[in-house]
């Protein structure tokens, strides 16, 4: 029951009809009984900027959940930025602090790493591509490189967003090996979608699925269904997945800590999470 007690976290992003997030947060807040609510709300860009600094206003407003397209633009709306987010070059979360300064986060790369991490997949090493170089895919290439790959070969339509999120992970992991350009998934150990290919019925496919190996485990970060287009052709491959959610699952404890409400096992919240798609009974 929200009352005047209740503190908002709001999801911000554009558009908003495929967020999933509420039906995760919400539920185990109630579970919890943890006076707490996330709200979404679609921001258009040209909107954005000002929406922000209407809500550091609100007295009940702890802060904010970022997403598609407001993740690099909101770099330059908040006071302080973590060493993470200055390495994505976005973020992905706000914290209104009890001074009234902003603090934005990032915690898509760290979902996506762990994730992998949880299904036993060594990332040391390993050469990784990454299609999509924006504020979901610079944050996953950034996590990537601090546990420990070898070579990130990054990709973008827009070619200066790769070649600035190299440069700013050669600035920071001088021992990486990075290339941009080429969407060829041959020859990886690992492939990410991080664009937002998927989300619409009769989206082309993001790579080449001819040329994956069997071998290769293919990323996503979609959440439209539990498996999109591309990765039922990885699984006829015989290809190990990681689907969109598990990212979401996986980075929501770290939310809870930011945001100064405990934390949970990705267990226990798929255990009260409210999404249900199509092509599954539960996520």
């Amino acid at each position: 029951m929200i009352n005047g007690k209740t503190q908002l976290i709001t999801h911000l992003g554009y558009p908003t009809e495929g967020f999933k997030a509420p039906m995760i947060y919400n539920p185990w807040f109630e579970q919890e009984g943890i006076d707490a609510v996330v709200v979404p709300m679609g921001v258009k860009p040209e909107d954005y900027a000002a929406t922000v600094q209407v809500l550091r206003r609100l007295s009940n407003w702890r802060g904010a959940l970022v997403t598609m397209p407001h993740k690099v633009s909101t770099l330059s709306l908040v006071d302080e930025l973590t060493p993470t987010a200055q390495v994505a070059g976005a973020c992905n979360a706000i914290l209104l602090r009890p001074d009234g300064s902003l603090l934005g986060d990032q915690f898509d790369g760290a979902g996506f790493v762990r994730g992998l991490q949880r299904k036993g997949f060594a990332l040391i090493g390993r050469r990784v591509l990454v299609s999509g170089n924006g504020g979901v895919g610079s944050a996953i290439a950034a996590s990537l490189a601090a546990a420990g790959v070898a070579e990130l070969a990054l990709f973008d339509h827009h070619q200066p967003s790769s070649e600035a999120l190299a440069q700013r992970l050669n600035s920071h992991y001088p021992q990486l090996r990075t290339r941009t350009g080429s969407n060829d998934p041959a020859g990886f150990d690992l492939i990410v979608n991080a664009t937002p290919l998927g989300m619409k019925e009769g989206d082309p496919l993001p790579f080449d699925m001819d040329r994956v190996s069997p071998a290769t485990l293919v990323g996503e970060v979609v959440m439209r269904q539990a498996i999109t287009p591309m990765l039922a052709l990885a699984q006829a491959k015989g290809c190990p997945i990681q689907q969109g959610t598990d990212m979401l699952f996986e980075m929501i404890p770290a939310y809870l800590e930011f945001f100064g409400f405990g934390t949970a096992t990705p267990e226990q919240l798929r255990n009260v999470s409210q999404i249900r798609y199509a092509d599954e009974t539960a996520p």
